[in-house]
């Protein structure tokens, strides 16, 4: 009887362990933390494609995922972006990316007419398939960097193709930390001198990225890029 009791107790354990990591849910201690779910698992409330109402066909729920088709019509596709802006923040999801894929977690972004695209503001943490993506040449543009302005292959670290990544950005008042996979890929303050150097030699310090960087506040977009991502486990809790 007792060992019974004791397997009935593990059981019960593993399966409330079970229960709480379920995919696109918050614990109970989560939401007294004030985490905030972006992404439900079954629809896309609180994203639009960038510059428009509603988000684009290629963006799809698929098996609990936001998952991005690179074969729907092309009047489907673009980025999509949060609803609201977020300031000071902890921000996580989860990505995996096709053979060869390309994306990037945008952020800061000011949702303007004049901006024709995210990238134009925000800064972009990298996604990628370090191994066969076309864009793997330089180290700055390696998963979990900032993207072509900081970044290296000793903490570019992604999991093999179809294996779920972990990202966490964190910005304070201006300071940005990025991990992937629980390895720090970035830590800096937008804005400073060295940021600026940072930018200075990077694609940014061309005339139409005028604006980039200007404002640590803004909204969060998931890319549209060569090949298809998934994402999952979104959320936010505001500092």
């Amino acid at each position: 009887m007792r060992r019974i009791l004791i397997a009935f107790t593990v059981f019960a354990m593993l399966s409330s362990v079970a229960i709480a990591q379920k995919p696109n849910t918050l614990s109970d201690a989560e939401k007294k933390e004030g985490w905030k779910l972006l992404f439900d698992g079954e629809t896309t409330n609180g994203w639009h494609t960038y510059l428009k109402d509603t988000v684009g066909s290629r963006w799809q729920v698929k098996d609990g995922t936001l998952a991005f088709n690179p074969n729907g019509p092309e009047e489907g596709g673009g980025d999509i972006v949060t609803n609201d802006e977020y300031e000071n923040f902890d921000f996580r999801l989860e990505w995996k990316i096709s053979k060869g894929g390309n994306s990037g977690i945008i952020f800061n972004i000011q949702e303007k007419p004049e901006f024709q695209n995210t990238y134009l503001t925000g800064p972009e943490m990298q996604v990628l398939d370090n191994i066969d993506a076309a864009d793997n040449k330089k180290e700055t543009r390696l998963a979990g960097s900032l993207y072509d302005m900081a970044g290296g292959a000793a903490v570019s670290k992604p999991k093999p193709i179809g294996e779920w990544n972990q990202v966490r950005i964190l910005q304070n008042n201006g300071h940005l930390t990025f991990w992937l996979n629980g390895i720090q890929t970035f830590d800096g303050q937008i804005g400073s001198d060295e940021w600026n150097k940072m930018v200075a030699n990077s694609k940014f310090s061309a005339k139409e990225f005028a604006n980039f960087a200007k404002v640590a506040k803004g909204k969060i977009a998931l890319q549209q890029h060569p090949g298809s991502t998934q994402w999952r486990n979104i959320k936010i809790r505001p500092l």
